[in-house]
């Protein structure tokens, strides 16, 4: 059999495979229309060409992966995220920092918007102008496959971000419709007045308050009023015109062949509008993922996708895939709650409500798909804790939101944290905050005033947090810097285009001579930077560690500690993280009730410790106890 028609059979086998998972989608969200079959047609035809452009490393990537379809859930996969620039200088640069990322286990690398973005302001590089280029500042496409390529021969995958919800002003469909193409302007929605954008508003959710309040924007020049989600000029595209959904698969194969292994899919929550709701999360968004998933599975399998979603619980789920779509959506998402809980569970020192949301919320597993655990991103922290939930646990959800702002930019007695404020809403009083894990673990704060017990204490709350995220399930991400305990930058500050946005205050330029001190220096920076190189090597050994082994919460005596088990056919881990700086006794019957039975701390490598009837877990200590 020759090669082509080997590659052709493989094309058509994966076709029927993915069948029901991409027409029967395309049928529900755009069968009525007269230009249907012409679309479904013309998208056959983008798949084909996809395949038959995929360069034969990948093609053999593609089988590899389809005979193992968990390789991105086992239990040595550690992430990291880094904007290409702060973190290297330029893409091709980072090449030469693979060996570093290695060294810390890390073999999955998310580089921060790349694509080439409009002049800023541009929302951190996430107002792209070209899909199809490099941001020139950071280098051009042929140095991002060079780095894809090396990355691959040394086992490690490349993730990039697509943003799906809209484009910049400035690109190419945009400068189209104003011009006049009716064809490219379908790919947006105008308005010729402001009826319906204010009749749409009245239920929609301001997502930067401060800096661009509504949902729409006036194009003076063309008396037109446009949907903008995000700022004015971020343009929401019209994800109900199917040739819109044609022109992004055309660009996710285009990067696939260019060797990204991971889509992060941007800002999908937002892409289908319905008058009456908040445009967020409605079903034909699912539809729209599960078919686009569908086609990367035909034309790219080696490929995955990472939807972004920050959101509760229980919609957050649904990216995943929930009911009809289960296991048939996203592969990857963000466990927004995990990190929002750490903070919440660190300021208070009670892990009651933590242990409620994700006991009741998330599922012991998910099929075909896991969750990133983070502490920290590129992004702001928004408290998702729900009205509803700090109601059933005695007090008010919108006071608690409060508390937990004032106490992370240290406006609180006894706060142990620096950071800033974001997009203050002072219609509804709620605020997220910004800063660098050690600055809100409270090593900014203890350094500052020469506080050698509040250093400790930091080290600890970070690295009780890195075990937390390297155990629970999922791939753990490390956020740049954030291993070396990079503090806060405020410089932004003298930067006009960014001195308005305080996530820019977690976004400091790699320091590469404080990496290097803190491997060689005795100190909070080395303890950081050693310590979490150790959990994330340890976690990349333990098999017990699959994302597709149950995570169940467990009800521990101690309202301080939080407690899962990762229940593996070879036995049981418990896991426990004391989140406060005194020492919680646990019972020793306890342990032994959840399958605890050689007292190992897999994480040490230590015997625990028992006084006969308990164990002594120290002031924010961490234990994987087999």
């Amino acid at each position: 059999m020759s090669p082509d028609v080997s590659a052709s059979s493989l094309f058509e086998l994966r076709l029927e495979r993915s069948a029901e998972d991409l027409w029967p989608m395309l049928e529900t969200l755009y069968g009525a229309r007269d230009d249907h079959d012409e679309f479904c047609k013309a998208l056959l035809g983008t798949l084909r060409s996809g395949w038959r452009k995929r360069p034969r490393d990948l093609k053999l990537l593609d089988l590899k992966r389809d005979l193992e379809p968990d390789w991105f859930q086992r239990s040595d996969m550690v992430g990291y995220a880094c904007y290409a620039d702060r973190f290297a200088g330029r893409i091709s640069d980072v090449a030469d920092r693979l060996p570093y990322l290695q060294s810390l286990g890390v073999n999955y690398l998310h580089l921060l918007p790349c694509l080439k973005p409009r002049p800023r302001p541009n929302d951190g590089g996430y107002s792209v102008q070209d899909y199809r280029r490099i941001n020139p500042d950071l280098g051009s496409m042929s140095d991002l496959e060079a780095l894809s390529r090396k990355m691959r021969a040394q086992g490690m995958s490349l993730c990039i971000d697509l943003v799906l919800n809209h484009t910049a002003r400035e690109h190419a469909w945009a400068e189209k419709a104003l011009a006049g193409d009716p064809y490219y302007k379908d790919f947006y929605h105008f308005f010729d007045d402001d009826t319906q954008p204010r009749a749409y508003e009245r239920t929609l959710v301001e997502i930067f308050p401060n800096d661009a309040p509504g949902n729409f924007t006036f194009v003076p020049h063309h008396n037109k009023w446009v949907w903008t989600t995000f700022n004015d000029h971020q343009w929401d595209l019209n994800w109900a015109n199917p040739w819109v959904f044609l022109e992004i698969v055309d660009v996710m194969l285009f990067l696939a062949n260019k060797g990204v292994d991971i889509l992060r899919l941007d800002a999908v929550a937002f892409m289908w509008k319905r008058m009456g709701t908040r445009c967020q999360s409605e079903p034909e968004v699912h539809l729209l993922l599960r078919a686009l998933r569908a086609c990367t599975r035909i034309a790219a399998p080696a490929v995955i996708h990472l939807e972004e979603a920050i959101v509760g619980p229980s919609e957050m789920l649904t990216y995943l895939g929930r009911g009809e779509h289960e296991g048939r959506e996203g592969n990857l998402a963000y466990h927004n709650n995990l990190m929002v809980h750490y903070w919440s569970a660190l300021a208070t020192r009670d892990t009651r409500l933590m242990t409620k949301v994700l006991s009741e919320n998330f599922p012991e597993t998910l099929p075909n798909a896991t969750y990133t655990t983070y502490l920290r991103c590129h992004d702001d922290i928004g408290w998702a804790i729900t009205d509803e939930d700090a109601a059933a646990m005695g007090f008010s959800g919108a006071a608690h939101r409060e508390f937990l702002s004032r106490f992370y930019v240290g406006d609180f007695a006894g706060s142990f944290a620096r950071g800033a404020y974001f997009q203050v809403n002072e219609s509804s009083g709620d605020s997220r905050i910004s800063g660098t894990l050690a600055s809100l673990a409270g090593l900014e704060k203890a350094l500052a005033g020469n506080d050698a017990r509040g250093v400790e204490l930091a080290v600890h709350r970070i690295l009780m947090g890195n075990a937390l995220i390297a155990s629970f399930g999922g791939i753990p991400l490390i956020y740049m810097g954030d291993e070396a305990a990079l503090l806060n930058d405020t410089s932004y500050r003298n930067d006009p285009l960014r001195a308005d946005d305080s996530r820019w205050i977690h976004r400091p330029v790699m320091d590469w001579s404080k990496v290097t001190a803190a491997e060689n220096t005795a100190g909070a920076e080395n303890q950081i930077l050693a310590g979490t190189r150790e959990i994330m090597l340890r976690r990349k050994e333990i098999r017990q560690f699959h994302a597709s082994v149950p995570t169940r919460i467990l009800f521990p005596d101690s309202p301080q500690v939080f407690a899962f088990c990762r229940f593996a056919p070879t036995g049981p881990v418990v896991c426990l993280f004391n989140f406060c700086e005194e020492p919680v006794q646990i019972r020793t019957e306890w342990l032994r009730e959840h399958g605890v039975a050689r007292f190992h701390d897999l994480l040490s490598g230590h015997t625990l410790g028992l006084d006969g009837t308990h164990y002594t877990l120290l002031p924010y200590g961490r234990v994987w106890a087999v």
